[in-house]
């Protein structure tokens, strides 16, 4: 038993005045009466000096003392409680990661973590205030900080399982943040599986955590990383789709495996094989199969079987990539002749040329690298940007200013991708525009006068503007102009497979690159509810994929098509539902189970206020109450032998006989 407001004590207070009441003497009317043998008691208290009377034990002070009593218990907001979570504002915290999903028993540990949550809002002390939090990729407030317990059990009841790896500092940052300035007890909840990637962060927490941990351990096996690949066959010599897993088995008891490849909507495999994974074994596993013309840019889905107790680890999900050959168009078609022979020396490069006036309206493939020379288009490409020598004026977010003659080069950037493993000592250019940037991290190559070389800034893609015709330079006769090409052909191949493969994870933002005419996309997610997206610049941004799968995005703005990514799951902290240990938790917290999640907080003071108004409602009826009417009884007669004695006369002063 504790009482949650001591001050409501005072109350009791007023026992004095009220016994005060009791003991003072009643200022009496004078009156004029025959005899005083009926009011002897009276007569008696008004003759005494004393203000005072004697207290007298009658039956409404002691109502109405128990009555004051009873009201200041009430007051007090006594409470009986029988576990360890207390606390006048609660950070109850949800834990919604993939790992939540497994079934645990008939239901899901999600289902758990619900009602265990639901258990903590209800017994929350009096006066005691919440708020939801919800642990997923970022963390998000489910409920604002409120009293109202149906309205904190309503939004428990709505967390859902997002199929993400869970980031436990950052719901426990947010949920000392909005407890930070509150005054009194302060506290965390956390309900999770302790399936957790941060688990350290449970002891540098900045408010004292409790942890009710939900779910019993489990099995299980799941894909934690996949690539896929575009090789070549050693036997056929043809072009091969190689698709790389990794499986891991979290479990005591070893287990055999298949593991599927099959292209999406399509029932039948493209190829299979049979593990047996021994207890805590990560085992490695490559499927292939040659791909058609038709196949490019379609998706794949690897799967294990059975499955198991968290089916969203047992998929993964890829893309057939296109061909080997990289796209480049070049622009105009007799663009600069070194940049098209640098070009040429990649066997792994296919030249495509159009004019300038058809940039925008050709059909270029999306995934090219386009080189521009001489100009700089307003249409942006949907792939990467090569500009040489462009005319003086804007260039999307770069100033082509004055020219320069016999520039010197100084420096360059070595840690930008395009201008490793290369050096620019020696090389030498007749002339060259200043270009006026940004910000100087966008500058590649400076000079003594300003930067002749720097990134493009563009949205999803990369970007580069060479400020000079290297025709009127020695840089071609250099082998750091092989290599330059070279990076820059590297570096879009390397964004053409990060679109082909959807190596997005899930919980990140899923970026399509687009045509840049095209205003907004409809995108069609796992879940089959359609959506749109607006685009800026060709880029279109999905802010927080919460689902593993495919996303198909399409248009009719323009030129109609369609694009299609995938985002996957692939954690091994979430796969491993094993049961764990969990590091020491801050400020003294302690760990329990869904059991114990209960505060058992019981307030009485409905109970004390009803006694109290009992007391009261029974001394207002003694007070007015009725007297019965008694029986008159006849006085009492004078004894016989008062009146047998004889009469004596007194003789009267003065008399004479």
């Amino acid at each position: 038993m504790e009482l949650r407001s001591p001050w409501g004590l005072a109350l009791a207070g007023l026992i004095v005045p009220l016994i005060a009441l009791y003991i003072l003497k009643v200022k009496r009317q004078r009156l004029a009466v025959p005899s005083t043998w009926l009011w002897s008691e009276a007569q008696r208290d008004l003759l005494a000096r004393s203000p005072f009377k004697r207290l007298v034990a009658q039956l409404p002070l002691i109502l109405q003392a128990l009555a004051l009593i009873l009201l200041a218990l009430a007051l007090a907001a006594p409470a009986t409680r029988g576990g360890a979570i207390a606390g006048d504002h609660v950070a109850i915290v949800v834990d919604t990661s993939a790992s939540m999903g497994a079934k645990s028993g008939d239901s899901t540990r999600m289902a758990e973590a619900r009602r265990a949550a639901i258990q903590v809002v209800r017994s929350l002390g009096p006066g005691a205030d919440a708020v939801v939090i919800e642990a997923g990729a970022d963390a998000k407030v489910a409920s604002p900080l409120d009293r109202d317990r149906r309205r904190l059990e309503a939004a428990i009841e709505k967390l859902e399982v997002r199929e993400v790896q869970g980031k436990l500092s950052d719901a426990l940052a947010l949920a000392t943040d909005r407890l930070r300035s509150l005054k009194g007890d302060k506290r965390i909840v956390l309900v999770t599986d302790a399936a957790l990637a941060d688990a350290q962060g449970l002891s540098s927490a900045a408010l004292p955590l409790d942890v009710v941990k939900v779910g019993e351990p489990i099995e299980n096996t799941g894909i934690t990383r996949v690539d896929v690949r575009l090789g070549v066959d050693p036997t056929t010599k043809r072009d091969q789709v190689q698709a790389f897993a990794i499986v891991n088995h979290f479990g005591a008891s070893a287990r055999d495996v298949f593991v599927t490849l099959r292209q999406r909507n399509v029932k039948e495999p493209l190829a299979s094989r049979k593990l047996r994974l021994e207890p805590g074994e990560s085992t490695p596993v490559v499927l292939t199969f040659e791909p058609t013309a038709g196949d490019r840019g379609t998706g794949l889905e690897l799967e294990i079987s059975p499955g198991d107790a968290l089916p969203v680890d047992d998929r993964a999900y890829g893309r057939v990539p296109g061909s080997r050959k990289l796209p480049v168009v070049l622009v105009p078609k007799t663009a600069n002749p070194w940049v098209k022979r640098a070009l040429q020396a990649d066997p792994d490069v296919e030249l495509l040329g159009t004019s300038p006036s058809s940039l925008a309206s050709a059909e270029i493939p999306a995934d090219s690298l386009v080189v521009v020379d001489g100009s700089c288009p307003a249409e942006l490409p949907a792939g990467d940007l090569l500009v040489l020598n462009p005319p003086a004026g804007p260039c999307h977010r770069v100033i082509v200013g004055e020219e320069i003659k016999e520039p010197l080069i100084t420096s360059w950037n070595e840690g930008d991708p395009r201008l490793r493993f290369l050096t620019l000592d020696g090389v030498s250019v007749a002339k060259a525009r200043k270009l006026e940037l940004e910000g100087d991290r966008d500058s590649l190559v400076r000079s003594r006068e300003g930067t002749i070389i720097s990134d493009l800034p563009l949205p999803g893609r990369s970007g580069t503007l060479i400020a000079f015709d290297v025709g009127e330079s020695n840089w071609p006769l250099k082998a750091s102009f092989v290599l330059f090409i070279r990076n820059l052909v590297e570096q879009a191949r390397a964004g053409r497979a990060r679109g082909i493969t959807g190596a997005t994870p899930t919980g990140s933002p899923l970026r399509l690159r687009v045509p840049p005419s095209v205003p907004e996309v409809s995108v069609v997610p796992p879940s089959g509810d359609e959506f749109k997206v607006q685009t800026k610049v060709g880029l279109a941004v999905i802010p927080e994929v919460s689902r593993a799968g495919f996303y198909h995005a399409s248009w009719t703005q323009g030129r109609p098509g369609s694009v299609l990514a995938v985002a996957n799951l692939t954690s091994r902290a979430e796969s491993d539902t094993r049961e764990r240990e969990l590091p020491k938790l801050a400020g003294g917290g302690e760990l329990k189970g869904t059991e114990q999640a209960t505060e058992a907080f019981t307030t009485w003071t409905w109970l004390l206020a009803l006694l109290a108004l009992g007391f009261l409602a029974f001394d207002a009826w003694w007070l007015t109450r009725k007297p019965k009417a008694r029986a008159p009884t006849a006085p009492k007669a004078p004894e016989r032998r008062d009146l047998e004695r004889p009469l004596v006369r007194r003789p009267q002063r003065g008399g004479t006989g």
